[in-house]
């Protein structure tokens, strides 16, 4: 499975759903973050048609890729879709992500009209609901984008595809390490709190075996979060 990870704006958190959500659940799946193709590391360098076709080429050696694509890079990726005519359909789905901020949905309603525009299939286009706080609903919090599904129904909208809140998020953010990996290390925290004996390194490994308890929780619900984007 081939899957864009795709927003105009930023912010909305595109690089976790690729890493966190994505990639672990894809057999050997590689993360290919588009704003590395620039030489120079600029995020204000255009994306040139080279590049592109060299993802492209890149992707057909593929058989399980998440490409995340950079907001400052959104634009001329969908320009060159368009150029590189059926290009679009080296994709299995487009993930949308976004956030209830009024700025974001606009931005992501824009989004979803570029892919539409470009002749993506409403199936293949798959909206997720970010940074939903535990007592908030996705149909009050993203009025504007049920609105927008209600009278172009461009894309799947899918009420249950949401991911809360979480403190793991911005414990990891400078992390190296994927909540699977935290998830997965079988590191005996426990007894090394128990064995320890400086305050700073006790509190330190009851920090991480906070983040572990976090990262059990989180998992659960990406785990049902995948399964209810691509049932």
């Amino acid at each position: 499975m081939k899957i864009a990870v795709i927003n105009f704006s930023g912010n909305v958190g595109k690089s976790t759903v690729a890493r966190h959500l994505l990639a672990p659940r894809l057999k050997e799946a590689d993360i290919i973050a588009v704003e590395s193709i620039n030489s120079d590391g600029s995020q204000e360098e255009a994306m040139r048609g080279k590049q592109f076709g060299e993802l492209l080429e890149a992707l057909a050696l593929m058989d399980d890729a998440v490409v995340d694509i950079g907001a400052s890079n959104v634009e001329d990726f969908v320009n060159l879709m368009k150029q590189y005519r059926g290009s679009h359909e080296d994709f299995d789905f487009y993930v949308v992500p976004t956030v209830s901020k009024t700025k974001q949905q606009r931005d992501t309603i824009s989004t979803l009209e570029a892919l539409a525009e470009i002749g993506i299939p409403a199936k293949k286009i798959r909206l997720i609901f970010n940074m939903v706080e535990l007592d908030e609903t996705p149909q009050r919090a993203f009025a504007s984008l049920f609105e927008y599904h209600d009278s172009e129904k461009n894309f799947m909208l899918k009420p249950d595809a949401v991911i809360h809140v979480n403190d793991i998020f911005g414990k990891i953010k400078d992390s190296e390490q994927s909540i699977a990996a935290i998830l997965n290390d079988p590191t005996n925290l426990k007894a090394q709190l128990k064995e320890a004996t400086d305050p700073a390194e006790k509190l330190r490994i009851a920090q991480l075996i906070a983040i572990k308890r976090l990262a059990a929780g989180v998992t659960e619900e990406l785990n049902s979060l995948f399964q209810t984007l691509f049932k």
